[in-house]
């Protein structure tokens, strides 16, 4: 059931994020992206067991991109064109990261392996900072542009707080992770597309 629902997530991440790509929100896109990529790694784990290259590629989109992405979506909704350069530098800083982080440990189930357990403790500050930082970015604009836009900011709220359970639960409950990886996906689509 994990593979499925993680499979699921993924493709309701991808299609989103394709259907705000017509729309110019290319930060958004690349965080739904992200969120896709996450679960697709999870389905992965969950379906042939988890190796360092799954958990890396988990570990990049879900932990150091997917929120400071949505951060710098919701930044430059907001008229922030600075964002899009501090989304490119970050970017580019996560993808070296984990491109050359020491994986280590041993992995031998089918449950998401805990990132303590196989990451040393630069790689997981750098993700706790930027999923920190992105969240924050994205309730400020959302509490700063409430006013115009309350029911697009009230999902985009529902799906920070949608992602939330989902970092959470994945060490304990994968299924429902996914299921709130695919609500979380959705949500930031649907508050994102929301007219003013």
């Amino acid at each position: 059931m994990d593979v499925l629902l993680s499979f699921a997530a993924a493709l309701v991440a991808l299609r989103l994020a394709g259907l705000l790509l017509h729309r110019c929100r290319y930060a958004w896109t690349a965080g739904l992206a992200s969120f896709a990529s996450a679960a697709g790694a999870m389905a992965w784990g969950a379906a042939h067991g988890w190796d360092a290259v799954a958990f890396r590629v988990y570990y990049l989109a879900g932990a150091l991109l997917s929120a400071p992405l949505l951060g710098v979506g919701s930044l430059s909704l907001w008229g922030r064109r600075w964002a899009a350069g501090l989304g490119l530098v970050w970017a580019g800083l996560a993808i070296g990261v984990a491109a050359e982080m020491r994986v280590h440990g041993s992995f031998g189930s089918t449950a998401v392996p805990r990132a303590q357990d196989h990451v040393d403790a630069l790689p997981r500050v750098l993700a706790i900072a930027g999923s920190s930082l992105g969240t924050l970015a994205v309730v400020v604009v959302v509490a700063v542009t409430f006013r115009r836009r309350p029911l697009g900011n009230g999902l985009v709220l529902a799906a920070v707080a949608a992602a939330a359970a989902a970092s959470v639960l994945t060490q304990t409950a994968a299924s429902a992770a996914a299921v709130c990886f695919a609500a979380a996906a959705a949500l930031l689509y649907a508050g994102a597309t929301r007219p003013a």
